[in-house]
C-alpha cells in the first residue's frame, strides 16, 4: 500500500511538474502546440529530414537573437544586426577571396567587423547620448551601404574551407544547428554566470539604480551592443556559407525576426527580462511556422498573416500567464490562483484551436502521389512579373492534373534556400526554382540533385549546380534591345538616365550588362546618371524625382523593369511620352497599358505566363523519365504602340 500510495505521488508530482512547466513557459507552451499541429496537418513535418531542416532554418534567427537578446535584457534594441551580418560576410569573403588574406585571418576580420559596428552603436548611445532605436537604425543603414560598397552590389565567393560550416557532419548533421546550440550556451553562460550578465539585468531593471550603486554603466553598455555585433558577425558568416557566398543583401528585415524571437522567448522590451532559452524557444517558433507553412502548401500571401498572428497569440499567452501569477503555486495547490491558472490554460486552448482551425482552413491539401507534385520557389511576388509566371505555371498544372505548390522568397536568398530544403525533404516529383541569386541557390540544388528530385530553373539559371533545364529569357540580349529602342527614338543622341534593379540581384547585374552593351553601338547617347530603384515602383518614383532636379533636360529614361518605369512616367508627369521617352522591361500588364497609352514608348516583353507554363510542361516530362532540352529560351520582343495590340504575354 505504501509502494502504491508512493508510485502515485510520485506521477502527481510528475505530472504538476509538467503543468507548472508549461505555466511558467508560454513559449514553449506555444511551440509544443505548432509541433503538434504541424505534425497533425502533414506528415512530412515529423521526419528526422524535416525536423533537421527546421534547426537549420532556426540558426541563423537563434544566432542574432541571443545578441539581441542582450540588448533588450538591457532596455535597448538594436535594428542594426541583420546589415551588421551581411557587412562582417562581405568583409571576410573581400579580404579572403578578392585579396587573398588568410582565412584565418579573415574570418577575425569579420569578428572584428561586428564589433567594431556595436561598439559604436554603444558609444552613440552611451556618450551620445542617443535612442538606441536611432543610433541602431542609422548603423542599419551604414552597414548595408557599406557591404553594398565592398561587394560593388553583387555576391562574393566564400572561401571553400568556411563555407562547410554550411555543410553537415557525418552527412546528417547540419552543422548551423551545431554553432547555434554553442553560441546559445555562450549566451546563457553571458547572461546567467558573468558580471556583465548581471548588468545587463541590472540597467534593464533601473538605470540610474544601477548607476548609483557603482555600476560603470556607459562602459557596460559599450560591452553590451559589441557582444550584439560579434553574434551579428557570427550569424552572418553561417548564413553566407549556406549560400557560399556573401550577399550584399542578405539578412534583409532578419533584425525584426531577431526581436520578435526574443520577445516570443518571453523577454520585455521595458528590460530587465530575458534569457537564452527562451530566445531559442521564439526563433524555433518562427522556424516551425515557416517550415509548416510550406508543407502545407498555404498561399505565400496567408503565411505573413498567419505568421502575425501566432506570434501575436504567443505574446499574449505569455503576458496572460504572468497577470494570471501561474509562478507562485502549483497548478490546483491550496492558496493558488487556481481561476486564473484555469483560464490561462483556457487561452492557451483558444490559442490552439485558432492555429489550427486557420491553417487547416488555408491547406490547400493534396491529392494523388508524391510524383506527381511539383514546388516552385519564385524570387518575389511582390512584382507582376512573377505573378503572371506564377499564374502561367498554376494554369498548366491544372491542364495536366499536377499537385503545384508556390512559394514567394521575397527576394532573401537564405529564405529561398530554407523553401527548397523544405520541398527536398517533402520528396516532391521536381522543383522548379526561380533564383533570387544564381550563386546563393547553389548548395541547395545540389541537396535536390542528390535526392534524386529533377530541377527546373526558370528565368534565372542556377551556377555550381546540375538542373535538368533552363526555361528563360536571355536578360542580357533583353538588356539591348531596351538599349537600341530608346537610341534609335532619340535619333542616336541625347541624355538619359538609367534605373537599376536590386543590386546584388542576377536580373539586375544581366540587364545593366545589356543596357551597357547596346549603348555603345550609340557614342551620341550620353547616360548622366545612373540608380537602383530596387525593382519597386514606388522607389522609381522617388528615384526619378531626384534625377530630374539634377538633370531637368533629361531625354530619355530605360528602366530595368516595368515597374520603376512606371514610378518614372509619373515623375515625368506631362513629359512622359513627348519630350521624354521611357523603355521598360519585362511586359506586364500595366506595363502594356502604359505602351497603348503613349506614356512609356517600348517593353521589352518577356512572356512571363509562357514561362511559367513550359517550366511545368517540362518539370512533369523530368518526372516521367522523358528528355528534357537543356536549355529553352522563349523570345523577347520589344513591345510598342504598333505591335501591342497583337501581343499576349
Amino acid at each position: 500500500m505504501a509502494a502504491e500510495t508512493l508510485k502515485s505521488g510520485t506521477g502527481a508530482g510528475g505530472a504538476a511538474a509538467v503543468r507548472r512547466l508549461l505555466l511558467d513557459n508560454g513559449a514553449l507552451t506555444a511551440l509544443i502546440v505548432l509541433v503538434v499541429a504541424m505534425s497533425a496537418l502533414s506528415g512530412d513535418f515529423l521526419t528526422t529530414d524535416n525536423l533537421l531542416n527546421v534547426g537549420v532554418q532556426a540558426a541563423v534567427t537563434a544566432i542574432l537573437a541571443f545578441g539581441v537578446t542582450f540588448v533588450i535584457v538591457s532596455a535597448g534594441i538594436d535594428l542594426s544586426v541583420g546589415s551588421v551580418a551581411a557587412l562582417s560576410a562581405t568583409v571576410l569573403a573581400w579580404s579572403a577571396t578578392s585579396h587573398g588574406v588568410p582565412v584565418f585571418l579573415a574570418v577575425l576580420l569579420a569578428l572584428a567587423t561586428g564589433v567594431a559596428a556595436g561598439l559604436i552603436n554603444g558609444f552613440l548611445i552611451s556618450y551620445g547620448k542617443l535612442p538606441p532605436f536611432i543610433a541602431t537604425l542609422a548603423m542599419l543603414s551604414v552597414g548595408r551601404g557599406l557591404a553594398l560598397v565592398i561587394s560593388d552590389g553583387s555576391p562574393i565567393a566564400f572561401p571553400d574551407s568556411v563555407s562547410h560550416l554550411g555543410d553537415t557532419l557525418g552527412g546528417w548533421l547540419p552543422v548551423p544547428v551545431l554553432v547555434m546550440v554553442a553560441m546559445g550556451l555562450i549566451a546563457a553562460f553571458v547572461l546567467g554566470r558573468t558580471y556583465i550578465g548581471r548588468s545587463m539585468y541590472a540597467i534593464g531593471g533601473n538605470e540610474e539604480a544601477a548607476r548609483l550603486s557603482g555600476l560603470r554603466v556607459h562602459r557596460q553598455k559599450l560591452a553590451i551592443y559589441a557582444l550584439s555585433g560579434v553574434f551579428a558577425a557570427v550569424a552572418g558568416v553561417v548564413l553566407a556559407s549556406r549560400l557560399s557566398s556573401a550577399q550584399p543583401q542578405a539578412a534583409s528585415g532578419y533584425e525584426l525576426d531577431a526581436i520578435a524571437a526574443v520577445v516570443i522567448g518571453g523577454a520585455s522590451l521595458a528590460g530587465g527580462t530575458g534569457k537564452a532559452s527562451g530566445t531559442l524557444i521564439g526563433a524555433l517558433i518562427l522556424a516551425v511556422l515557416r517550415n509548416g507553412l510550406n508543407l502545407l502548401n498555404v498561399s505565400a500571401f496567408w503565411q505573413q498573416v498567419v505568421i502575425g498572428v501566432v506570434i501575436a497569440l504567443a505574446v499574449l499567452l505569455d503576458t496572460v500567464r504572468r497577470k494570471a501569477g501561474a509562478t507562485p503555486t502549483a497548478f490546483g495547490a491550496p492558496g493558488g490562483s487556481k481561476g486564473k491558472q484555469v483560464a490561462t490554460y483556457g487561452i492557451a486552448a483558444v490559442a490552439t484551436v485558432a492555429v489550427v482551425g486557420a491553417t487547416s482552413f488555408l491547406h490547400n491539401g493534396s491529392s494523388g502521389s508524391s510524383e506527381k507534385k511539383i514546388g516552385l520557389s519564385l524570387s518575389t511576388l511582390n512584382n507582376p512579373f512573377f505573378v503572371q509566371i506564377r499564374s502561367g505555371a498554376q494554369a498548366e498544372a491544372k491542364k495536366l492534373g499536377v499537385d503545384l505548390t508556390v512559394t514567394d522568397a521575397q527576394n532573401d536568398a537564405n529564405q529561398q534556400a530554407n523553401q527548397l530544403q523544405n520541398f527536398t525533404s517533402s520528396n516532391l516529383g521536381a522543383i522548379i526554382v526561380n533564383p533570387v541569386d544564381s550563386d546563393a541557390a547553389g548548395n541547395s540544388v545540389k541537396a535536390a540533385d542528390k535526392a534524386k528530385i529533377p530541377v527546373i530553373a526558370v528565368d534565372r539559371g542556377v551556377n555550381k549546380a546540375d538542373v535538368e533545364a533552363l526555361v528563360a529569357s536571355d536578360n542580357v540580349a533583353g538588356g539591348e534591345q531596351a538599349a537600341k529602342s530608346i537610341a534609335e527614338k532619340l535619333g542616336g543622341s541625347g541624355k538619359i538616365v538609367i534605373l537599376q534593379g536590386q543590386a546584388g540581384t542576377s536580373a539586375a547585374r544581366e540587364r545593366a550588362e545589356g543596357f551597357a552593351k547596346g549603348l555603345k553601338a550609340y557614342p551620341g547617347i550620353q547616360v548622366v546618371a545612373q540608380q537602383p530603384a530596387d525593382f519597386d515602383r514606388t522607389k522609381g518614383l522617388d528615384v526619378m524625382s531626384n534625377l530630374l532636379q539634377a538633370h531637368p533636360d533629361v531625354q530619355g529614361v530605360i528602366a530595368a523593369n516595368d515597374e520603376m518605369a512606371l514610378g518614372a512616367i509619373k515623375a515625368l508627369g506631362s513629359k512622359a511620352g513627348k519630350s521624354v521617352q521611357v523603355v521598360g522591361f519585362d511586359g506586364t500588364p500595366d506595363g502594356l497599358k502604359a505602351v497603348e497609352q503613349g506614356t512609356l514608348y517600348a517593353s521589352v516583353a518577356q512572356q512571363p505566363s509562357q514561362l511559367g507554363r513550359i517550366a511545368v510542361d517540362n518539370a512533369l516530362r523530368a518526372i516521367e523519365g522523358k528528355s528534357v532540352e537543356e536549355t529553352i529560351k522563349v523570345p523577347v520582343k520589344v513591345v510598342t504602340k504598333e505591335n501591342v495590340a497583337g501581343f499576349s504575354g
